[in-house]
């Protein structure tokens, strides 16, 4: 629980009760006496009152007036994608070889004559109460988005937040999760940071954090690599951190022990050591958003028009994760399925094939990119429209609850989001230009 923010709100209303409404809410998660609770709701309106009246670019936050829920960031869907295509104008044009603006699962620098491929993934929110599968899947996670673009990866870091209440052996646990990775692939966890969130503002139990990977190689097989012509491969998948939720919070807690493989690494490492890689023009995971994620990204990245067969793509699904999601009413296409995509050039799909099948790893094609943009999926021989939903596939109770559909607002939201990233462009551009001035 934010016991600032919650401060905040109170003073914002002139709420006459409000510091023993927010003791209140404390005595709900502490042990403690209520005289100590109030002496804490003091503390916290003081200090947010203090923050209040701020004047200045430095100071004073932009605000859109669209929440993060509201327009689907985070969800995997039209709204997160438009968000990150904002993330990528705000950061504007850098000297990188992949930045932010591709889209792409990581990016890329150039050093000491190589390619070096650096990532982040964020650990799933909903397994903040299981931290070793939550630092398992991060950490395979932030490892795939290296292997995508055709680098072995070479080093792990951790950043991990515990709140005020949770237990130190969280850490451990989590750290457990990631190193059974590390210590699988050879691949070490060399740094990290361990902080709590919110410091005292936040009080009770939830875990936050993500893993990075850094990689090299010397050549790549990013998504604008893609071309017409190529066929579209697939890996099996069964799975992350999104299965894995969905089958703790439906009851179906076996189904989590089909996700704990490393055969998406085990299909990159093979493809590597043998030297196909520079065959290869675009590879990446099916992650949160789906294939059906996957599809826009790299058809807007690349300008082309990507086709998928989806019979061929749901025999590729681990069965039992595939009937859960099927009994659960949940679209497979539009979740993470940690299956890898490949696209190459047709000459090479049947030795692309041989290689990843010898390592134990079932792969099959599943389609085509041909001239043009968007995305179809062919079902029974007839083409359907392949765009992602507004949010992915509901997976959990509360998603469903909050559903798939587009608001009926979008577009007013998008155009206040746009509003929101042109003024932080500004900013930046005012207090670069305020340093410079200081420097001269």
């Amino acid at each position: 629980m934010d016991i600032e923010g919650y401060a905040r709100r109170g003073i914002l209303r002139n709420d006459s009760n409000l510091k023993e409404k927010l003791a209140e809410r404390i005595l709900e998660i502490k042990n403690i006496s209520q005289k100590h609770a109030l002496e804490i709701a003091s503390a916290v309106i003081v200090e947010a009152r203090a923050t209040m009246d701020l004047k200045g670019d430095v100071l004073l936050p932009i605000n859109s007036g669209v929440t993060m829920g509201a327009f689907g960031v985070g969800s995997r869907g039209v709204g997160d994608f438009y968000t990150h295509e904002k993330i990528a104008e705000v950061i504007g044009r850098t000297s990188a070889v992949v930045d932010s603006s591709h889209l792409d699962d990581s990016g890329v620098v150039r050093a000491g004559g190589q390619y070096l491929v650096v990532t982040i993934d964020g650990m799933h929110s909903r397994l903040s109460d299981f931290p070793f599968l939550a630092g398992f899947h991060v950490a395979r996670a932030a490892l795939r988005d290296v292997y995508v673009m055709g680098a072995r990866p070479v080093a792990l870091l951790s950043d991990i937040h515990v709140a005020d209440d949770g237990d130190v052996a969280r850490i451990f646990d989590h750290i457990a999760g990631i190193t059974t990775v590390s210590d699988l692939t050879g691949i070490p966890l060399v740094t990290g940071s361990t902080l709590r969130i919110g410091g005292d503002m936040v009080i009770g139990e939830r875990m936050t954090g993500g893993v990075g990977a850094v990689g090299v190689t010397d050549a790549l097989t990013a998504r604008i690599q893609a071309e017409p012509g190529d066929v579209i491969l697939m890996t099996e998948g069964a799975g992350g951190g999104t299965v894995s939720t969905t089958a703790l919070y439906y009851g179906m807690h076996d189904i989590v022990d089909e996700t704990i493989n490393l055969k998406f690494i085990d299909a990159c490492e093979a493809l590597l050591e043998a030297g196909l890689i520079e065959n290869i023009h675009a590879m990446t995971d099916v992650t949160n958003g789906g294939v059906r994620g996957d599809a826009k990204e790299i058809s807007r990245t690349a300008g082309v028009k990507l086709i998928f067969e989806e019979e061929k793509m749901r025999s590729l699904v681990n069965e039992k994760v595939l009937a859960m999601l099927n009994r659960l009413e949940i679209d497979y296409l539009g979740v993470s399925l940690d299956a890898l995509l490949v696209i190459a050039p047709p000459e090479y799909a049947g030795e692309i094939i041989r290689c990843v099948r010898n390592r134990g790893v079932a792969v099959d094609t599943v389609g085509e990119v041909k001239e043009g943009k968007g995305a179809e999926l062919i079902i029974n021989g007839k083409n359907h429209d392949f765009t992602p939903r507004f949010r992915e596939s509901a997976y959990t109770p509360i998603k469903k609850l909050v559903g798939e559909r587009t608001p009926q607002n979008f577009d007013e939201m998008k155009k206040a989001v746009d509003r929101a990233a042109n003024l932080a462009v500004e900013k930046k551009k005012r207090i670069i230009q305020r340093l410079r001035s200081s420097q001269l």
